[in-house]
């Protein structure tokens, strides 16, 4: 007959056995996607593996940006996506100012749906698509509660976060299948990993890009296609310009050069990858907390860049 004692200590071992093994397991895909790139230390060549034509969408800011200029430096032509006409012209001839390719500029608006996608298909449809960026993304203006966020910035962040992912997804699919080689970059967010209060769209749209990830490698990864989850924690870019502690570079929060130099590096090496080293550090110690401390400690952050958004707007008026 087992005492209470021993069946006490025997739930303390497995619920011990449990935790350790979601820490060891969380630590080997930390492990295996930031060190794997480096124990593989040759840069992939990307034109060779993929195709000699990249689509990147949200091309004229931050990290899409940053991403397109470091696969044109790899000998990529580029395609350039985003909405503003003028800066699209602008990074075209910075690219083919800096490095000897060929470039194509589609101005589009995402947030407009399912209108603007046939434009789109027949602006490429005579390129070799090898590699498709889905960086476009929209992010809360600041902080809110639900009640607060304008019905038109959901309705954004759903067609843009979601929508674009998808249908450039599925445009581009077909043609690299056919090829049997190509390669999709999903660029969701570290919001993913909990709920978010006080950007609760904007996270829940993130946790879409990672099942819609895994699900298309599955699907696709026997006709020889790539499909890479890159889940960035804070970037400095615009898209964060709501508080003043994200917009200072650091070790922790680097700039979209930094950001997008250590992500294409590991791009044909590891599938799901933070993107940045001093990244996959920070989604170690987050993942192993629970989901609720997690979401406790995400509602906490955002409160702070909150007042920090209000504070510069009192300042301002």
């Amino acid at each position: 007959m087992v005492a209470l004692g021993d069946t006490t200590a025997l739930a303390a071992a497995g619920l011990l056995c449990w935790l350790l093994r979601d820490t060891l397991r969380c630590l080997l895909t930390v492990a295996h996607a930031h060190l794997l790139p480096f124990l593989r230390p040759a840069p992939v060549d990307l034109a060779a593996r993929f195709g000699c034509w990249a689509v990147v969408t949200g091309a004229t800011d931050g990290i899409g940006k940053a991403y397109a200029l470091e696969l044109a430096k790899r000998g990529l032509n580029v395609v350039l996506i985003s909405r503003s006409a003028d800066k699209l012209l602008q990074t075209a001839e910075e690219i083919e100012s800096k490095f000897q390719v060929k470039t194509r500029t589609i101005s589009a608006d995402f947030s407009k749906g399912q209108q603007i996608f046939n434009e789109i298909e027949k602006q490429i449809s005579d390129i070799p698509v090898g590699i498709l960026v889905n960086n476009v993304g929209r992010q809360y203006s600041y902080p809110m509660y639900l009640g607060e966020v304008p019905e038109q910035e959901l309705w954004d962040i759903l067609n843009i976060n979601i929508g674009a992912t998808t249908m450039m997804t599925r445009m581009l699919l077909p043609q690299m299948q056919r090829r049997r080689k190509g390669a999709v970059v999903n660029v969701s967010s570290g919001s993913e990993l909990q709920p978010l209060p006080f950007m609760t769209v904007y996270a829940a749209s993130k946790v879409f890009v990672k099942s819609f990830s895994e699900a298309i490698r599955f699907e696709y990864e026997r006709h020889g296609i790539t499909v890479q989850h890159l889940s960035p924690l804070f970037v400095n870019t615009k898209m964060n310009a709501f508080s003043h502690r994200l917009q200072k570079s650091s070790l922790f929060v680097p700039d979209a050069t930094t950001y997008a130099y250590n992500a294409i590096e590991t791009l044909g090496k590891v599938n799901y990858t933070t993107g940045y080293w001093a990244h996959g550090l920070q989604y170690f110690f987050t993942v192993v907390a629970p989901v609720w401390i997690r979401t406790y400690l995400g509602g906490i952050m955002n409160m702070i860049f909150r007042e920090d958004y209000f504070t510069a707007m009192r300042k301002k008026s």
